[in-house]
């Protein structure tokens, strides 16, 4: 995959539908010369290309010598983008209100100041539709220096209401500015090292949230709103605060609920908020809400909104297929998730140029998952093979968790031959990383114990074990163990005999016939 997507330029071509080369096609032979019809050939060349290679680039085009090769990719690349920003403007409101300033600027510069302003008062009008408060401030600054340079015989009253609306844009702005910065660093702070581990990472978390908030009295617009609680979200998120991290979610898509609107405006956003809110069901085992949340995201990833950018409609699709196997992990369905394995794959190689290392890491843990769950031990540690052999700089929680969910395969396989240097490793490993906490110490304990011990007797050691973990299933620093594996159904299979794949079920039964049970009474009550 890595040599694929080496080269920019190819990136480009290959990230092209079918109506976007057709209007390249027609845009560059409209507004080009004769000289520039060489960047077609390596249009088509490049397109037909599986992979980048110079050298076989240049044996299909005998015209182009190497030397005038980066000359005209370059020179391709910028024709490529021209010709996208010309299909897309109609589409995109940032590029509708790009082009309108322009236009205003250009007259400007043409000493047609009063035709200048009438454009900019349009803006205005689109840019507060929208809420894009950062082009407002743009056209109020060349309002502003249209108003002291010239005499437009405007009003004091109109002087004034620039004024005014200057101070109130920077406001907005600043405090966007301010909440953006805010759950941008906690995002990427969780991206680097997953869940808080102990408490010093709680105090520098809750010291660096609490320094960074604006007060609550102030925030009031839309953005505003969003970025409060995105920051929200991946704070309680990080801390493992599962309540608190659906509240924000819910409230995050409430949001968007509220203004319809301001999905088509900002659709990334609400995708991911999708995306959150989905996780957060899964981390409280809201299996209810969870299944009507995920049908209503199928329902959304079918509208026009959500397939008229590349990255909405790929991120969608990556999502929804996050989702579909959380929802067979939560469920103990290991062999139903298994049978959505392949499209999964193949959509993400379809979708290699806009799949990040993360997101390509947490589907490989989650497949090696569904194969220890099924029972296919081997094809577990293939798939946690990818994630130890790869990038350690990413997500340290999932290089520790992968590390020990690789050691339970091999315990499981009776690898007993490995198991006492692979045990020294992983604990090493998870030791430096600091990730080690009460449920690893005790699983490593335990497994260090269990290779002297003959059949007869594991089955009370693995009673032991069992009482010893599963009060620390309520405990904030220790639910990142059981997020990750279930240790404590794996554990409940070994003393049963049953498969852990029933033993998860049969909770998902349980959990079900409860809450109707309370959906029962409560009707009952109301009655």
């Amino acid at each position: 995959m890595a040599n694929r997507l080496t080269d920019t330029l190819f990136q480009l071509v290959h990230s092209l539908e079918k109506s976007e080369k057709r209007h390249f096609k027609l845009y560059i032979k409209r507004s080009s010369g004769n000289e520039d019809l060489k960047i077609i050939q390596l249009f088509d060349a490049l397109d037909k290309l599986n992979e980048y290679d110079e050298k076989l680039l240049l044996k299909k085009l005998p015209s182009i010598q190497k030397p005038q090769l980066n000359n005209l990719k370059t020179h391709l690349y910028k024709q490529l983008l021209a010709s996208l920003r010309l299909l897309k403007t109609a589409e995109n409101v940032d590029l509708q209100l790009t082009e309108q300033l322009d236009y205003a600027r250009i007259l400007y510069t043409k000493g047609l100041k009063i035709q200048a302003l009438k454009i900019l008062e349009r803006v205005k009008e689109i840019a507060r539709t929208n809420q894009k408060f950062n082009f407002l401030a743009q056209v109020i600054s060349l309002e502003k220096k249209i108003e002291t340079l010239h005499i437009t015989r405007s009003s004091q009253e109109k002087t004034d209401q620039l004024v005014e609306e200057s101070l109130e844009i920077s406001g907005h702005i600043d405090r966007v500015t301010r909440l953006s910065n805010l759950a941008l660093k906690l995002y990427r702070w969780y991206i680097r090292n997953g869940h808080v581990r102990n408490e010093k990472d709680e105090a520098g978390i809750r010291e660096f949230f609490i320094n960074n908030l604006p007060p609550s009295d102030e925030i009031t617009g839309f953005y505003e709103k969003l970025y409060l609680y995105q920051s929200y979200c991946w704070y309680a998120f990080v801390r493992q605060d599962f309540l608190m991290y659906y509240r924000y979610s819910q409230k995050w898509i409430d949001l968007f609920d509220a203004d319809p609107f301001m999905i088509t405006v900002e659709t990334g956003h609400y995708i991911k908020g999708m995306h959150n809110l989905l996780n957060a069901h899964f981390d409280l085992r809201n299996f209810e809400k969870f299944e009507i949340t995920l049908r209503k995201f199928e329902e959304y990833a079918k509208t026009p909104v959500a397939n008229i950018h590349d990255n909405f409609r790929t991120h969608t699709s990556i999502y929804i297929n996050s989702a579909k196997l959380n929802w067979n992990l939560m469920r103990g369905t290991f062999r139903d998730g298994l049978t959505e394995v392949p499209q999964i794959e193949k959509d993400l190689e379809e979708y290699a140029l806009y799949v990040d290392g993360h997101r390509i890491m947490v589907f490989t843990y989650k497949i090696a998952t569904l194969y220890f769950g099924s029972g296919d031990y081997d094809k577990s540690i293939d798939y946690v093979q990818k994630i130890i052999n790869g990038n350690t700089e990413m997500r340290n929680d999932l290089q520790c968790y992968a590390r020990l969910l690789h050691l339970m395969a091999h315990y499981e396989l009776g690898n007993y031959e490995l198991m006492e240097s692979l045990t020294k490793s992983v604990y090493r490993f998870m030791a430096k990383m600091e990730n080690l906490t009460v449920v690893e110490e005790e699983m490593f304990r335990f497994l260090r114990h269990s290779f002297g011990v003959s059949p007869r007797q594991l089955k009370p050691e693995l009673e032991k074990f069992l009482e010893k973990i599963r009060h620390l299933e309520k405990d904030r620093y220790e639910t990142r163990a059981f997020a990750y594996l279930d240790v404590i159904s794996w554990v409940e299979s070994k003393v049963s005999g049953k498969p852990m794949s029933e033993i998860i079920y049969n909770k998902y039964l349980k959990r079900r016939r409860r809450r109707y049970a309370e959906i029962e009474e409560l009707r009952k009550q109301t009655a």
